[in-house]
């Protein structure tokens, strides 16, 4: 508390913000108790109906937010980058000589996994709304490395022309950056220029949720809600009201719960029930993290919520995942690796792409038959089946034939007979 109110004393006297290179006069006078918008914006706090306070921090400490987060950051980092060159006829091929292959698929920078790195700037698009990754070159231009920016540290403008505008703020002071060096991954908003925090944006839902896991944690964790009342015959006189807690305590308590208590001056004794808004704790619950799927746009089963989920449906839930899900992000980043890190004279033979392959890959047993089927349609090779399996080729295996309709025998020659 007395770290805000020295950051208001000190917003006070300085009398303004800077906000793309241009002092902007307020009144910069806010109580802590009352807090005025403005202060409440630059310390990453949103009130709410609730009465908590909301930001990427609390949020993640709320179970269904930080599952549902994790589960597009982790799905985000966990696929890999893959450079292809594409050859004249279109078809593509993996460029592993390609100097962006071992940044985009390996390691960004000498710290940090390529899975690392791509998982962390997504958990803070979802987050604060914006993630951000530097890109440093080399004297020809070349990228040669990736780190992450805080994006509490990163602010976005836009010129006369609404083109994007970065500034970072240091100790050193506050520096524009060049546009090209820098991978923006932000969530949808309504400028399409910096994106909107699903946090924020969804901070009543997010509020109540909070409230409710902290209203529960009090109600089981002190014994917020006594079991019974005991009403007293008359106003207890000096030291008895100890007495009947001592007596009470002395036929319930410890090992002897369930025994008959035999109360002086006490006129009756009332069993405690919780009231309809207790009772529905698990209804409302569960709404709110349906709630908090709709927000993220994650399916319920993702948050460990099974309670629509059957056989029929799971396969399909991976793919609802994907198409509705994670396709969104994942072309936020093959958008800004195209647009930053390939020279525009490139941009035509080569490319990079997530690789999906794993996301949606079966059973063993519908594997084996979607491969027999492209196998016997003449779609795949064995060879090029067996490498989606992690498997060494065979000789012979590079051919695309029907295993169905082709025979390795030579058959016999047919015998004419001789006419008669």
């Amino acid at each position: 508390m007395e770290g805000l109110l020295l950051l208001a004393s000190w917003i006070s006297k300085a009398g303004g913000f800077i906000r793309g290179g241009v002092l902007e006069k307020k009144s910069l006078v806010s109580g802590v108790s009352s807090p005025a918008p403005w202060f409440l914006d630059l310390i990453g706090s949103q009130p709410v109906a609730s009465g908590v306070s909301v930001t990427p921090e609390t949020a993640m400490r709320s179970a269904a937010v930080r599952c549902a987060v994790q589960a597009i950051a982790e799905a985000v980092g966990q696929l890999p980058v893959i450079v292809y060159s594409r050859d004249p006829a279109g078809a593509k091929e993996r460029d592993t000589s390609h100097p962006l292959y071992e940044i985009l698929h390996d390691a960004p920078n000498t710290w940090q996994s390529a899975s690392s790195f791509k998982e962390q700037v997504t958990r803070d698009a979802l987050l604060h709304g914006n993630g951000y990754g530097y890109i440093s070159r080399a004297f020809d231009g070349r990228p040669i490395e990736l780190q992450r920016l805080d994006p509490r540290s990163v602010t976005v403008d836009q010129d006369d022309f609404g083109a994007p505008l970065y500034f970072i703020s240091t100790q050193a002071g506050r520096r524009q950056l060049d546009r090209g060096s820098i991978l923006h991954i932000s969530a949808p908003s309504l400028d399409g220029v910096s994106g909107a925090s699903p946090v924020i944006l969804a901070k009543e839902t997010i509020g109540v949720l909070i409230a409710l896991e902290a209203h529960t944690a009090r109600l089981f964790g002190n014994g917020a809600r006594p079991s019974l009342a005991v009403l007293l015959d008359e106003d207890p006189g000096e030291g008895a009201l100890e007495k009947i807690v001592a007596s009470w305590k002395a036929a319930h308590g410890g090992s002897r719960q369930g025994g008959t208590a035999v109360l002086q001056g006490v006129k009756a004794i009332e069993s405690l029930t919780m009231n309809s808004v207790d009772s529905q704790l698990l209804q409302i619950w569960a709404y709110l993290i349906s709630d908090i799927a709709r927000v993220f746009r994650v399916p319920p089963v993702l948050l460990m919520d099974y309670s629509r989920q059957t056989w029929a449906n799971a396969e399909f839930g991976g793919q609802q995942f994907l198409t509705y899900t994670l396709a969104r992000w994942l072309k936020a980043w093959e958008g800004e690796i195209r647009l930053k890190l390939f020279a525009p004279d490139e941009r035509q033979s080569s490319f990079a792409e997530f690789l999906i392959d794993d996301l949606l890959r079966a059973d063993f047993g519908a594997r084996a038959e979607s491969y027999a089927k492209l196998i016997s349609a003449r779609v795949l090779s064995p060879n090029e089946a067996r490498a989606m399996e992690n498997r060494a080729p065979y000789a012979g295996g590079d051919q695309f034939m029907n295993p169905n309709t082709t025979s390795n025998t030579t058959p016999a020659p047919r015998q004419i007979e001789a006419p008669q």
